[in-house]
């Protein structure tokens, strides 16, 4: 199994750019399921996760095809063409192995009035229940059973009604799942304490550019109506938020000073604005953000929270950053319950952090140093980088099938602006 390798103490300076992000293109791939027609999808990421929604698609009567894989390129292009469905069931040994797996439920119960989805795999962070998905679908006129550990859909009449759904907390999927679902509906849906995240208007964005009709985007409230059918579309995924700000910080630890070059400041306001607390210097430039850093950070209080609140997928990485901070940051998790496995990992590096149910208090230690790791998900593994990189010696990050679910050629990026890492192949 590879490993990653990082001899710390270099301060990272330069640009940085920054991929599509993992979390639009998971959620614009099943979009390829709601029409005939080819859906083209630019600025794609090369990521673990991208390639499995890839096979799912292809289990289900979706041809793909990949452009620009030239070994500088940093995007691809994917064209996903749906001509005829083959099949609606969504089998366990793809699904367990990728939560995002759960998108492609709307659309083939858009598409074909009948879906079996098994239930979702990804990252052990906690009880991520798929009810709000259901209720929703529910509400459109679906018929849900579940059994075996498979979702079971079924639209009467082979196509979804209107119908109205209030979200009792919000949900990121559930809204992505509703939304690719009302799209082909025969009446009007409409969704109330929708999510309104960046990647919820880009999906809306792209499903407007295949012909839907949605009204309310980037609120709170959502209204579509149903069209008889969608066409196809080239659309451009947009940049990683959570990326740009892992990179930023890892600019702030090791005082450095880099562009996150395509990232966008309206996109990512929470987490520039807690880098800002942390005493970062941050500015936009014409090409993305720049961060750079000089001295120790200062205390932080973060509590996570849907968009536009500081996300979830920010606080591991902001974590690490604090452990060489001046004084006592103060984290609390709302989102996800099981959100602090990588606290025993980043204390085999000397970080004194104290967890106490839902909060986490970080105190700034004179420095770090370098330890074998072990990543136990996705963000959890960009912190143990982040720390590795300002940490004294090697540290060795095991696990990293996590971080290649969501980081697109890390180690180059990361060489780049003069970091001392490396990637060693098992065997």
């Amino acid at each position: 199994m590879d490993q990653i390798v990082i001899r710390g103490g270099q301060r990272l300076k330069g640009r940085i750019p920054i991929s599509g992000a993992k979390n639009a293109a998971l959620t614009l791939l099943p979009c390829a399921l709601l029409t005939d027609e080819p859906l083209t999808l630019r600025n794609l990421p090369r990521l673990a996760d991208v390639d499995g929604f890839g096979h799912l698609l292809n289990q289900l009567g979706c041809s793909t095809t990949i452009e620009g894989s030239r070994p500088e390129d940093f995007g691809r292009v994917m064209t996903a063409r749906t001509t005829t469905l083959t099949s609606t069931i969504a089998p366990y040994d793809i699904v367990r192995k990728m939560r995002a797996s759960i998108l492609v439920l709307g659309p083939l119960l858009a598409r074909a009035g009948e879906a079996t989805v098994s239930l979702p795999g990804g990252c052990a962070i906690g009880n991520r229940p798929i009810d709000l998905h259901l209720k929703a679908l529910e509400a459109f006129g679906a018929q849900i059973e579940l059994t075996s550990g498979y979702v079971k859909a079924v639209a009467p009449g082979g196509r979804l009604g209107g119908g109205k759904f209030t979200f009792p907390v919000v949900s990121v999927g559930a809204t992505e799942n509703a939304l690719m679902a009302a799209s082909l509906a025969k009446g009007t849906c409409v969704l109330k304490n929708a999510a309104r995240e960046p990647e919820i208007v880009d999906l809306c964005n792209c499903l407007v550019a295949m012909g839907a009709h949605i009204d309310g985007i980037g609120t709170e409230t959502l209204t579509v109506e149903g069209v008889d059918r969608l066409h196809g579309a080239t659309y451009r995924v947009m940049a990683d938020r959570i990326e740009a700000g892992s990179y930023a910080c890892a600019a702030v630890i090791t005082e450095g000073d880099v562009e996150l070059v395509g990232a966008k400041a309206d996109e990512m306001e929470a987490t520039l604005s807690a880098l800002r607390q942390a005493g970062a210097t941050v500015e936009e430039t014409k090409t993305g953000i720049r961060v750079a850093m000089s001295g120790r950070a200062e205390p932080v209080t973060l509590s996570t929270a849907p968009y536009p609140g500081f996300a979830t997928d920010m606080q591991a990485q902001f974590m690490a950053m604090a452990t060489l901070g001046k004084g006592a940051s103060l984290f609390t998790e709302t989102i996800f319950e099981n959100r602090y496995m990588h606290v025993p990992e980043l204390a085999r590096m000397g970080c004194d952090i104290d967890v106490r149910g839902r909060s986490a208090v970080v105190r700034g230690v004179d420095h770090l140093v370098g330890a074998p790791v072990m990543a136990t998900d996705l963000r959890a593994s960009m912190s143990l980088i982040i720390a590795g990189l300002a940490a004294e010696g090697t540290t060795e990050v095991n696990r990293v099938y996590h971080l290649d679910r969501g980081y697109e050629r890390l180690e180059e990026k990361l060489q780049a602006v003069g970091a001392d890492i490396e990637r060693i192949s098992a065997g």
